[in-house]
């Protein structure tokens, strides 16, 4: 009867072989668990999780902010920090660097003598912040206890407690929220923020994220004699962006865009890349951001891995192939001299914002990649109008294009941002449908009379050595 029930459940013939041993049934007995496991595991995986980018808001300061050339000059004679071998040299970096007369100061510059206070630091980025944010939850309708990611980004400004964690208790957000608070990270710190966001949305579903980038430069102005130092003051100015994203399938509809790669490069190995831009004390104790000649060498040199990497993300197989065929050549024939092929990205990406950094750097990338002065003007006019805003300033980059009407669906936007490290990151968005630009764009109310064409001479480079 036992033999009669082993026939019944129909044991395979191979486990009950005589010549099998226990440790034979073992083995097989363990390949057909990790069959089970492998199948089980493809069976549950999740597929990767797409992120949409809702909307963003940029920060545009009040018009008592807004500050010339001539006013920047005449301030900073009034504080009493320009002496006369400095003051030709800061007249002709402002006039040169590509910034505009509309740019804004921080509200401490307008004061009879400049004697920041830690409460005038945070004021700055408390208006930025706050001013952006309000907008942005606002016209997005999401409640504050629905954010379950947040990540705030600036790069020389640091307070205790945190700038995130101001954030979390002035709207009340919920208690387990993920909070991270990046400082150091220079103007590439946005689009790290990004990637970092976009990690965070593949394994927290069902989340949103928020972004917020802004800078303080209430405290950072340089006021000694270096001229390595001063080019901060004649670039850096008030600005700032919150941007909201969402991993919600449901949220694709009423998305501006997707994220579809982040790619980011650092060279900090370095030396050079290192100690191009690099805050430290003088001869005589002050305190300044010092940016040597090995800038805008240590900016190509991290861009270029940058490129090749998105280049193989996103470029057509005709580029590609044309590109490999020219390298091979030159490399095999160097004798017949032919000039390496830059890829033409226009045919990958629509809208191409890098971030505004200074017109010697954004020079020299537009004649590294061959690019034509359409292509540039976002740039050129957020650099023109709003100055350096550090990493918030590819933002009011994007809100330029679409405040021009010039963002269709399906369209490619390729930001690009640099700083220092040397550091660099690329985030490829696709339009989810054409946009347009509403009330709260800071472009709105202006962007008729852009752009605006400008003549700079020659950039006065004078930086120290590089250490």
């Amino acid at each position: 009867m036992f033999t009669m029930k082993l026939n019944f459940i129909n044991i395979p013939e191979f486990l009950t072989h005589p010549v099998l041993n226990s440790n034979t049934v073992v083995m097989y007995l363990a390949l057909f668990m990790c069959l089970f496991l492998l199948l089980f595991f493809f069976m549950n995986k999740k597929p990767s999780c797409k992120v949409y980018l809702i909307d963003f808001v940029c920060y545009k300061p009040p018009a008592s902010q807004k500050c010339s050339k001539p006013s920047v000059m005449k301030l900073a004679k009034q504080h009493g920090y320009l002496t006369e071998e400095t003051e030709d040299f800061t007249r002709n970096l402002l006039e040169r660097c590509g910034i505009g007369d509309s740019t804004y100061l921080a509200e401490t510059f307008f004061k009879p003598s400049y004697k920041p206070l830690m409460k005038d630091s945070r004021r700055e980025v408390e208006m930025a912040i706050f001013g952006s944010l309000d907008m942005l939850l606002g016209k997005t309708g999401v409640r504050a206890d629905n954010i379950g990611i947040l990540i705030v980004n600036c790069c020389i400004y640091n307070t205790e407690p945190s700038l995130s964690s101001m954030i979390v208790n002035r709207y009340k957000f919920r208690e387990n929220i993920i909070t991270y608070n990046i400082v150091g990270m220079g103007c590439s710190a946005g689009l790290l923020a990004t990637g970092l966001a976009k990690r965070l949305l593949q394994v927290h579903h069902n989340s949103y994220a928020l972004i917020v980038s802004t800078e303080s430069i209430t405290e950072n102005c340089y006021v000694g004699k270096d001229r390595s130092k001063f080019l901060i003051n004649c670039l850096f100015r008030v600005g700032g962006a919150t941007i909201l994203l969402s991993n919600r399938s449901s949220d694709q509809n009423n998305s501006k865009y997707e994220l579809l790669h982040a790619i980011h490069d650092n060279t900090s190995s370095s030396d050079r890349s290192y100690n191009s831009i690099f805050r430290e004390e003088d001869n005589a104790g002050i305190t300044g951001v010092n940016i040597n000649k090995d800038l805008l060498a240590a900016a190509i040199d991290t861009i270029k891995p940058n490129l090749i990497t998105v280049g193989r993300l996103i470029l057509p197989i005709q580029e590609k192939l044309a590109y490999q065929v020219t390298y091979i050549t030159r490399k095999l024939l160097p004798s017949l001299n032919i000039q390496q092929y830059i890829p033409n990205y226009s045919k990958a990406v629509d809208h191409f914002l890098p971030h505004v950094g200074g017109k010697p750097v954004l020079d020299d990338l537009q004649k590294t990649l061959g690019l034509s002065d359409e292509v540039m003007e976002a740039s050129r006019m957020t650099l023109y109008r709003y100055g350096n805003t550090s990493s918030s300033s590819i933002w009011y980059e994007l809100a330029y294009v679409e405040a021009k009407g010039r963002v269709k669906e399906g369209d490619k936007v390729w930001h690009l941002s640099f700083g220092s490290g040397f550091k660099c990151s690329s985030v490829i968005w696709r339009a989810m449908k054409t946009i347009d630009h509403g009330d709260d764009n800071p472009w709105t109310d202006e962007i008729g009379q852009f752009p605006v064409t400008v003549e700079f001479g020659p950039f006065p480079i004078d930086f120290a050595p590089s250490s």
